[in-house]
This record gives structure tokens, sequence and C-alpha cells, in this order.
């Protein structure tokens, strides 16, 4: 989820903290959390306590989870350190880089460069095996999977969600919903980003904290408007497609990723994937919680044009997929298959979550960077990438 260069989005973008938050007031002065949680398959009054007061980039060890497991072979990035800049660009002067990260609400922040990491920084407190929440840096790794899938046969673009999820068709024009729309979140699907003071607990916060996914998608099938006629960032978007994979694959994302890309590019620690419930399925939208060494992995087989050494884990035409903005934007910005092109950014790309996650990938300078942050609602995105494209272009 991330905010546009307008500010218009901003409402719709960091909906989820302010629905949360309004919501889990509301239920704790109310007094009726306990009675209400389990009618509206919730967590119950403690969890919400927590979620509360815990620094976001902690929140994913509230819930259930399944681990995907650190690669049987790790691959550790070689480390060739470099200085960065004395200073930065931010908001019209230039500040040094340390107050940008404390600014920020830097949690871990790292640049790789050809392949070497060149620079690793971590707040008290966190380190090198912290895992934290990505929020919707989820996303993107959710499209990586789903490029696998599609060059395997097992998914299309042109598929319709209900011929993969038949219990989803409800003879409207919501049965035209088509893979594609969900990947360049053009699909119209009424799930709110915003929130509803008068009953907060709706659209993606509702979502976020319902213990029955599949009660909720199906409960949510009315379009805000014709699918595929604009773009518009939905985060059930993402979920549906992640449902649609695992249906169409008969394994849950977690053992997917795993097997089809945390094996391969080495990664070196366990992350965990939070569920809906115990046993059940993966907020696909939100909330892989990793270390920032293995995001960066991320963003490096991205870089690399997706291989590992000698290995194609990534389908090149995947990646020139999620490289090339689709033809509807989302808000001001460009959006290719659940992976970010800022305006005036050309040729990044990232992946972006909404309290301050970032996998920033720069082709030109072959360049990568991991900021995971608890920023809250006021992300300051644009100016953050004018840092990123600052770094990438100092040698």
């Amino acid at each position: 989820m991330t905010d546009q260069p307008t500010h218009v989005a901003p409402v719709r973008r960091y909906a989820l903290r302010i629905a949360v938050v309004l919501g889990l007031i509301v239920a704790v002065v109310v007094g009726a959390a306990f009675a209400a949680a389990p009618l509206l398959r919730i967590p119950g009054p403690t969890t919400l306590a927590h979620l509360l007061r815990d620094a976001p980039s902690t929140q994913g060890s509230l819930f259930e989870s399944r681990t995907v497991p650190a690669a049987p072979t790790p691959r550790p990035f070689p480390v060739a350190p470099a200085p960065l800049p004395d200073t930065v660009p931010w908001k019209g002067s230039r500040v040094p880089v340390t107050e940008f990260l404390s600014a920020t609400r830097t949690n871990s922040f790292l640049v790789v460069r050809d392949g070497k990491l060149t620079t690793e920084w971590y707040r008290a407190g966190v380190g090198p095996t912290t895992r934290q929440s990505s929020w919707s840096v989820a996303k993107s790794v959710v499209s990586l999977l789903i490029g696998r899938a599609i060059e395997a046969g097992a998914l299309r673009e042109d598929d319709r969600l209900v011929d993969i999820l038949p219990e989803l068709a409800n003879g409207t024009e919501y049965d035209t919903v088509t893979l594609r729309q969900l990947l360049d979140m053009a699909s119209g699907v009424d799930v709110s980003e915003n929130y509803n003071p008068y009953w907060p607990l709706t659209g993606t916060a509702r979502m976020y904290l319902t213990e029955d996914l599949d009660g909720f998608v199906r409960d949510h099938r009315g379009l805000r408007f014709a699918p595929g006629s604009r773009g518009d960032y939905r985060s059930v978007d993402t979920q549906l497609l992640g449902m649609a994979l695992a249906r169409a694959t008969g394994r849950p994302l977690g053992d997917l990723l795993a097997q089809q890309i945390w094996a391969p590019i080495g990664a070196e620690d366990d992350a965990l994937w939070n569920l809906d419930r115990a046993g059940g399925q993966e907020k696909a939208f939100c909330c892989l919680n990793a270390t920032a060494r293995d995001f960066a992995k991320i963003g490096r087989l991205v870089l690399d044009g997706g291989r590992v050494g000698e290995t194609q884990v990534i389908p090149p035409a995947w990646i020139q997929r999620i490289s090339t903005p689709a033809p509807l934007p989302v808000s001001d910005w460009g959006y290719g298959a659940q992976w970010w092109h800022p305006a005036g950014a050309e040729p990044n790309l990232m992946a972006i979550g909404v309290y301050g996650q970032y996998v920033y990938v720069d082709p030109p300078s072959r360049t990568v960077i991991v900021k995971l942050s608890d920023h809250g609602t006021m992300q300051d995105e644009m100016d953050t990438i004018e840092v990123f494209r600052a770094l990438a272009a100092a040698r």
C-alpha cells in the first residue's frame, strides 16, 4: 500500500492503520470485545490491545503463521563496506543520512550494490536476524510466485477468478474479473482502503483482522467500477490472487515461497507468513515477516533478471512484466503486476509497505536498497525515494 505524490491516495493508503486503530479503540471503549470477537471472527481483546500499542514491524508475532524455512544452502551477501554520502536530499534541504533514518523511524537500512552488501545499519534493539513485517511488500512477493505459476501453465493472466474459485461466482459482473485485472489493481472489487468512522471494522482493516478470509471475500463481491475500466489500489485484489494461486497449485503460499524462491535465493533465516487462523491461509496482501537481508535478496533477484547464479528462478518474461507499468495507473504512479513505478523515478521499481517498508531496485546503478520502518501514517514516500535515487547515483 503506498501513498502518492498528489496526496490524494494517503487517505486510501493509510486507511489500514487508521481503520485498525479506530476500530480497536471503539471495541475497547464499548467494552464488548470479549463478546464481539467470536461473532466478528476477529482476535480477542488481548491481541487487540497489543495492536493498539505495538510497533507495526512487530505485529506479525500476534497472529498465527506458517514458517518459511531458511534455505538449505544460505547465500550470504559478500560484504564490501562503502561510505555513504555525507548528506542526502530531504524536504528541500540536505541532511545527514542518520538524521533521515531517525526522522523516518527506520529499523533496518541496507544498500546492496553489484551484489555486494555495502551498507548495513540497524537501530538499537534490531539486528540482522530480526524479523519484521513486510506489510504490502508481500504483494510484490506474491507477484513473483504468480509469474512462476503462469510459466508452469497453472495459471493464465486472462483466467477469470471464478473459474479458479467457482464458489465466488454470483452471476454479476464480478464473475468477469480476471487475474490480469487483479494483478494491476483494476478489478473494481469494492473492499475499501478507506475507513468508516461510524463502523470502522470494515474494508482492508477488517480483512487484516478476520479469522475467516474465505468468508470475507465471499461477503465482499460488490464492484465499485467495471472490471478493467480503471486502476484503484485495493488490497483485496492481492488476497484474491493469493487464494487463486493456492487453489491452482494445491499448495499454501508459504510452501510455494519456501521451495520456489526462499531456497533458490539462499535465504539466511526462517520467515513467517501470517495466517487468518491456526491452520488457515496466508494473508497474501500483507504480513510476510522476514529479515532485511532476505528482503534484499528478493530485490537482487529482480535486479538480476530473475536469476540466481546460473539458475533462472523467475521467468524473464515476468521480470519484464513487473518492470513495465500497466496501462491503467494507480493514482499518479505507474503500477504493474503488484510492483510500483513512482512518477519521476523511472526505471526504478519498488515493493512498498504502508509503514515505510521498501525494496527499491535501481537497474542502471545495479543497486538494491531495503528500508524497514515504523514511520506511521505520514510516510514522506516521494522524499524517501529521492534519498534512494541520490544514494544509488553516488559512486
